[in-house]
């Protein structure tokens, strides 16, 4: 295996960095499934399943739907989080199949969140 430059990495980084981020991606919103051991015992998997066959039924091209990690709040399992550009982020919790088909109907193409789903609006982030 050939070694790779100091500058080969950096750019290898760069293309990463460019996915992840939504501004420069060709992705408009990013649904992210939280499926730690606790979120997949809560059952998460059914969770992905729902916004994928919405996602296909839609037609939607410019959303990501993604797993992560656990959260940290495994009592609110299963957990998935709404990222659109241009606005805060919402965590969602406690959903089933049924609140995650509303989720995508009235959040990703509707524009509008479902508050009573919502743990909170926003980053977690500082700064």
């Amino acid at each position: 295996m050939a070694r790779l430059t100091l500058d080969e990495l950096r750019r290898k980084r760069a293309e990463a960095q460019k996915s992840i981020y939504l501004r420069e991606g060709e992705f408009r919103g990013k649904i992210i499934v939280h499926m730690g051991t606790c979120g997949i015992a809560a059952g998460a998997r059914a969770i992905v399943s729902a916004f994928l066959e919405e996602l296909e039924k839609s037609g939607v091209k410019d959303i990501m739907i993604t797993t992560s990690g656990c959260a940290g709040l495994c009592s609110k399992e299963p957990m998935a989080t709404v990222e659109m550009l241009n606005s805060p982020p919402v965590r969602y919790v406690e959903l089933t199949p049924e609140k995650a088909r509303e989720i995508f109907q009235a959040h990703i193409i509707g524009g509008t969140a479902v508050a009573e789903y919502a743990l909170g609006i926003g980053s977690e982030r500082g700064g």
